[in-house]
């Protein structure tokens, strides 16, 4: 029927029922795709509720507010359009796929109460979207973004100058363009800021289009902090009215690139390897700017922090201050429990298997014994353990049998898998260790690709580490089969199944093919929800067979701890106590660095027309040195008192000790009291920066040691402490062990009211490094206590593997064997026989092994491809 046809005939088709709706704009006979087109239930579920009047349908909305003439005209003028795709084929042959798109209900509602809400409030507002994955937010945010930057109000007067969105999905930034040009006609109306496109610099880019008042401008979240700080500081641009849109975090910062985020925003510092989200950046942002009458935030995201529903969420009660009984919430929700129940995305909590680790360590010349750190060296010999060669090829050897077992045979062959490591030198080792076994069992079409940031070096603490030592290893040498393609793109091919990663590609990569993860990483909080989503995208055939995670790092309530909160609408369970900032204010008052008349000078000096920065550094000049001459002296006590200490130590008086103790505890709080400072004073700044968006404080000194105290914090510089490195050459492995613990599906509850998020409530509770120390054997006792109650024995110790091969590198002959020929030919002469006289010899110290390896012929091959490796590595490092 011509009326029926794609494109020229009905845009879209419903099927109603008295429960349900459901929509397609292309029919295709039997393989026809309706999409649900239901309000969600007030628990967050698919499907519609029982309406109040009961003599009206559930599905009354339809005709009610979709259908009627002025929504049917809107969305024929600002929502549907036509989306043209570039696809692959599985040989790899290019393709476009064209679709007709018709905004979801939840789509239709949104964009349309923020357009009429936003010209309702006028500018100045804040507007939180938690709308899931799967909820279509690409296509929300272009209909959002358009629709704003061609608002007028009762006057004919434009709403909005420019409409700025922060993104770093390139997939956006394209179809934001295609989606616009179809209802404008027009190029130029979306300008992107980036180093790629257009002439000059990102900065002069940024002004043009700024003083252009170009429609739609889209900027990365680096980018993001200098767009506001271009607006300030122009007396034109400061009087234009702005909409900002921030996706949510997609992507995330680490590196240099994160540190300067850091430092330009005050960030607060996290672990070396920790990434910095968008969301991070945004909330700091937002934090650190007073509420602008001209600007409006609208912020999309899956899964906001406490900090971002304080920032950005709705009072219930506008006229009151936040509280327990006023918490903000979100503005619109569309919850991950109904993105699953309508089949938009995958619940990657079932299938889900954690493993445990045991492991015991011992030093290899008890004579060697020394004092170090007792913090410091618990977490060295963690990452020692993590490195070590026994444990990730264990790991791996459970990663490639599961892969090939379970899931490489799914999606018609195409399936994939992604490893979540800790660090990077981890993500070098197992990429390492994946070719290596791969080679070994010689399987094919398994191959691995590893993904992280910089340069890697290994350093002799690093376990098993002597022959990668004075090699930098990159992206690009670890990957020699990329050829230059992008890693996206090639991941997504016939050329590799696996991805390892390292702090990349846990946040905004779209890959619907992943059905399996495999975690080696301690995850936590939004970064669990945001990495296991990963593999959430739907695939043709992929619901049937679900998804797969293996962890051999966290426990199952923990994760069901970080998903539960954004399974329906995330709360809050209070709101954070704008009291605090008064404690933190007298304290800072109090250490006697700065005199309150030097605040007020600097305040009238940055203020002043003829502001300078040589006058504000004088200013501070006075409160720096009383820091600097406070902290020299407290050095100087501390190294004095703890090597007077360790003296008195050396006669054994009690008396003499106990002095010395007193002495230099004094000298170590001296110190501490100042480096706390320092932090205190970042502590204030962002916490009265971030309370002062959310309530009224009407308090100017608050404002001024503000201002004061974020300009002399970087000037106080610590000095690094004089730390010896904790030497762990004489530590070696004696027992590991690998257990699977169970296989379950996670069930996340309906209205859970346990799992809410909690607010910062911990100003000005700042610690010092508190260093103590301890005997290297003793922390090495105390690592190995944690697995007694795992029954750790005898038939785990690695050693056995070293005593049968040190006997059998006596045997010269099969010894020359190995030097001269391949893994096959060498096993097929004297090994065997040289393998079984060495067991029998060890009978006596290691009765059970033997007994083992004697009575299970699997058992003594697979001990004897290791016994193997062991032999060739002593030779390769003997030559």
């Amino acid at each position: 029927e011509p009326l029926l046809m794609f494109k020229r005939g009905a845009l879209v088709h419903f099927a109603v029922s008295q429960y349900e709706v459901y929509m397609a704009t292309h029919l295709s006979g039997d393989s026809t795709y309706f999409l649900p087109f239901n309000k969600g239930t007030k628990e967050q579920g698919a499907g519609n509720d029982v309406p109040e009047d009961v003599n009206e349908y559930a599905t009354g909305y339809l005709w009610n507010e979709v259908l009627t003439p002025d929504s049917l005209l809107n969305i024929l003028g600002n929502f549907i359009h036509l989306q043209i795709e570039e696809k692959e084929d599985w040989e790899g042959r290019k393709y476009k796929k064209e679709s007709l798109i018709f905004p979801r209900y939840h789509q239709w509602k949104v964009v349309n109460n923020l357009v009429q809400d936003s010209l309702k409030e006028g500018t100045g507002q804040k507007y939180l979207i938690q709308h899931s994955a799967g909820s279509g937010k690409s296509n929300s945010i272009a209909w959002t973004a358009h629709q704003l930057s061609s608002l007028y109000d009762a006057n004919n007067k434009k709403m909005f100058d420019s409409v700025i969105v922060v993104t770093d999905r390139t997939i956006l930034d394209a179809q934001l363009q295609d989606t616009i040009y179809q209802f404008e006609h027009a190029d130029g109306v979306v300008g992107r800021i980036n180093n790629k496109e257009g002439d000059g610099s990102k900065s002069e880019k940024l002004a043009k289009a700024l003083e252009m008042a170009q429609p739609i401008i889209i900027v990365t979240i680096q980018t993001f902090p200098f767009v506001l700080r271009a607006i300030e500081n122009s007396t034109s641009l400061k009087e234009r009215k702005y909409a900002v849109i921030a996706d949510e975090a997609h992507s995330s910062q680490s590196g240099s690139t994160a540190r300067q985020l850091k430092e330009t925003l005050m960030i607060e510092e996290r672990e070396e390897d920790e990434q910095l989200s968008s969301e991070d950046v945004l909330d700091a942002v937002m934090a650190s700017r007073k509420g602008s009458a001209n600007l409006s935030f609208y912020a999309f995201t899956a899964t906001p922090k406490d900090k971002t529903l304080q920032l950005f969420g709705r009072l219930p009660d506008p006229s009151m201050p936040p509280s327990k009984t006023n918490i903000p919430v979100a503005y619109h929700v569309y919850s991950m429990r109904q993105a699953i129940e309508e089949g938009f995305i995958l619940d990657v909590l079932k299938n889900y298997t954690n493993y445990k680790v045991i492991y015991k360590l011992k030093q290899k010349i008890e004579e060697k014994d020394a004092q170090v750190d007792a913090k410091k060296a618990k977490t060295k010999l963690n990452q020692w353990v993590r490195l070590h060669d026994h444990n990730i090829s264990q790991k791996v050897h459970i990663i490639i049998e599961h892969f090939k077992k379970n899931i490489m045979g799914l999606l018609g062959g195409q399936a994939k898998a992604m490893v979540v490591t800790s660090s990077r030198k981890e993500a070098v080792r197992y990429k390492q260790a994946f070719d290596k076994y791969i080679a070994e069992q010689n399987y094919a079409n398994i191959q691995a690709m590893v993904a992280f940031s910089g340069d890697v070096e290994f350093n002799t603490n690093d376990a098993d580490s002597s022959h990668l030592l004075g090699q930098k290893f990159t992206e690009s040498n670890m990957n020699p089969n990329l050829k230059g393609r992008e890693m996206r793109k090639a991941f997504d091919s016939d050329d590799f199944q696996v991805m390892i990663v390292a702090n990349k590609f846990q946040t905004g990569f779209d890959q619907p093919k992943l059905c399996a993860m495999y975690v080696d990483k301690k995850l936590g909080g939004v970064e669990c929800v945001q990495t296991l989503s990963r593999l959430n995208r739907t695939y043709p055939a992929k619901a049937e067979t679900g998804t797969f995670v293996l962890d051999f790092f966290n426990d199952p309530q923990d994760i069901l701890d970080a998903f539960q909160p954004y399974y329906q609408t995330a709360e809050l369970a209070d709101v954070s106590n704008p009291d605090q900032v008064y404690d933190l204010f007298e304290k800072l008052k109090a250490s006697g660095i700065f005199l309150w008349t030097e605040v007020e000078q600097f305040v009238d000096a940055f203020y002043s027309k003829n502001k300078s920065s040589a006058a504000l550094a004088n200013i501070c000049k006075p409160a720096l040195q009383r820091w600097q001459h406070r902290y020299q002296q407290a050095i100087n006590d501390y190294d004095v008192t703890k090597n007077r200490l360790e003296r008195c130590k050396q006669t054994a008086d009690a008396v003499l000790i106990a002095n010395a103790e007193n002495e230099f505890a004094e000298a170590k709080k001296a110190r501490d009291a100042l480096e706390i400072f320092k932090k205190d004073l970042g502590s204030f700044t962002r916490f009265y920066e971030f309370m002062s968006q959310i309530v009224e404080y009407d308090d100017k000194e608050l404002e001024k040691l503000s201002l004061f105290a974020r300009n002399l914090r970087p000037m106080l510089r610590e000095q690094a402490a004089d730390e010896d490195e904790i030497d762990l050459s004489n530590v070696a492995m004696s027992h590991y062990r690998l257990s699977k613990l169970r296989q379950q599906d996670i069930q996340l509850k309906a209205d859970s009211t346990e799992h809410k998020l909690e607010p910062g409530n911990d100003l000005g509770t700042a610690k010092a490094k508190d260093k103590k120390e301890d005997f290297l054997s003793v922390i090495l006792s105390r690592v190995n206590e944690i697995f007694i109650t795992d029954k750790l024995t005898d038939k785990d110790m690695i050693n056995y593997v070293h005593t049968v091969a040190d006997k059998m590198s006596e045997n010269i002959r099969m010894m020359k064997q190995i030097q001269n020929n391949t893994r096959e030919q060498a096993m097929l002469g004297e090994f065997d026989t040289a393998l079984d006289d060495a067991v029998l010899d060890s009978n006596e110290a290691h009765a059970e092994q033997m007994t083992q390896l004697m009575s299970d012929p699997a058992k003594m091959r697979q001990f004897a491809h290791i016994i193997y490796d062991v032999l060739v590595n002593k030779e390769q490092k003997n030559f």
